[in-house]
């Protein structure tokens, strides 16, 4: 993959529409977006341009009035890239770019940019990779000028010229021998996660809106050191940890990639394989940045991706984060717009508990003290023993005859490993029963 690593900034104008039923200041903040998009892929946003349209314009977006005083500003600006706030089609690049005479790229390629410029591990430059070229193929007839000027500046970055050069032929090869290995990537995931699901440890995934504070709790929950910015997509690998609840209770805690609005579809399907984590975790954190504007809009784009990977379904905990930054009016209207949320202050280290007692009643890690009879003969009885002082609070074992009995406190969900025969549930009260 090549990064850029010119010192002198991009001055870009972003450029966006007002249709429809949108109203203006949802087409702001999306503007406001795509300038922290820019800053991210290492830009400077100096010129900001909307219209109001009841249509994109199916040759240029904008109206060509439009877009001629675009071109006047972008001289008087020094813009050397426009950025459209939308994804255009092959046509209104081609039309967009000689008429406004500098770079033009689009919301998606933007972002495939900033993922080519955060991914490190060879699993997640195969991603970037893939997803490029998938959005660079049906670009690529009569496409001469695009490619010839890959390799320096935003929206550049990507596989290089030596790939993007050849015919679409060969730039298929690529996409299905890139595609093969992150298939192979999903299948040692997948076998990962069964290994996980038979230890009887589970699993709960961080989703979210792209510096929502994932990677902060991550590392709240798991006492790791993970890489927390304020800028956009610095998770593009997922990490899993352990946490520890106290006594042999532990589950595992996935950080994923962020999740924004529009998300491209070509980056949804390349990073399949690592969004397969939270569609086969037992329990969705949705962390929600609580002081975020368009707040409604971020977690409705976040349940558009749970939707498109299949994990909608899955049992979640809201979580109402950077409640620091808010009144507590702010807090309770908050808190009443969603379901029953947690709030918390992952950065202030505040609400840690109050999550791990939700988690635990959700995922029944929470404990109950029982006493428990087995064959001390049986293969199968020493195998549950074995269970019982990996996963439980064993707090006496005595061998009496043939028969072993044992009290331990017991993870609720890990009572279905014992035959309900051999369990006798001790009242909490009970003295003694160590």
């Amino acid at each position: 993959m090549q990064h850029d690593t010119r010192k002198i900034r991009d001055r870009a104008a972003l450029v966006g529409l007002v249709t429809g039923k949108r109203r203006r200041i949802d087409a702001e903040r999306s503007l406001d977006e795509l300038a922290g998009l820019v800053s991210a892929a290492g830009g400077l946003s100096v010129l900001r341009s909307l219209q109001e349209r009841s249509r994109p314009d199916a040759a240029t977006f904008v109206g060509k009035g439009k877009l001629e005083m675009l071109a006047l500003a972008c001289d008087e600006q020094d813009v050397s890239l426009v950025v459209f706030d939308n994804e255009l089609t092959p046509t209104q690049l081609r039309q967009i770019e000689p008429a406004v005479g500098r770079r033009v790229i689009d919301r998606t390629q933007l972002i495939l940019d900033i993922f080519a410029l955060r991914a490190r591990t060879r699993e997640g430059q195969s991603q970037v990779e893939l997803a490029q070229l998938r959005y660079l193929l049906p670009r690529l007839v009569g496409s001469g000028i695009e490619l010839s000027r890959l390799g320096g500046g935003i929206g550049t970055r990507g596989p290089g010229e030596t790939k993007l050069e050849t015919d679409r032929r060969r730039i298929r090869q690529r996409i299905a021998a890139i595609a093969d290995n992150i298939e192979g990537v999903r299948q040692r995931r997948a076998r990962l996660r069964d290994r996980r699901h038979k230890s009887d440890v589970p699993t709960v995934a961080l989703v979210g809106y792209t510096n929502a504070g994932k990677t902060t709790l991550f590392n709240l929950l798991t006492g790791g050191g993970a890489e927390t910015s304020d800028a956009l997509f610095v998770t593009l690998d997922p990490l899993v940890r352990q946490a520890k609840l106290g006594d042999n209770r532990e589950l595992l805690v996935s950080d994923t990639v962020g999740f924004i609005d529009r998300l491209p579809h070509t980056l949804v399907a390349a990073f399949r394989a690592s969004l397969e984590e939270a569609r086969e975790a037992d329990l969705l954190i949705h962390v929600i940045d609580a002081a975020a504007p368009g707040r409604d809009d971020r977690m409705a784009a976040v349940e558009a991706v749970l939707e498109e990977i299949g994990a909608a379904g899955l049992p979640r905990v809201d979580v109402l984060n950077k409640a620091d930054l808010l009144t507590d009016p702010e807090i309770d209207r908050g808190v009443a717009a969603l379901n029953d949320p947690v709030v918390m202050s992952a950065s202030m280290g505040q609400g840690r508990d109050a999550l791990l007692e939700r988690i635990m009643a959700i995922l029944e890690l929470d404990t109950r003290r029982v006493r428990i009879s087995l064959d001390a003969r049986s293969a199968t009885g020493r195998r549950r023993v074995a269970w019982l002082y990996r996963h439980s609070r064993v707090l006496r074992h005595e061998t009496i005859g043939a028969r072993m009995v044992i009290d331990a406190d017991v993870p609720r969900r890990g009572l279905a490993h014992f035959p309900a025969s051999a369990l006798t549930t001790i009242p909490a009260d009970t003295e003694g029963a160590a």
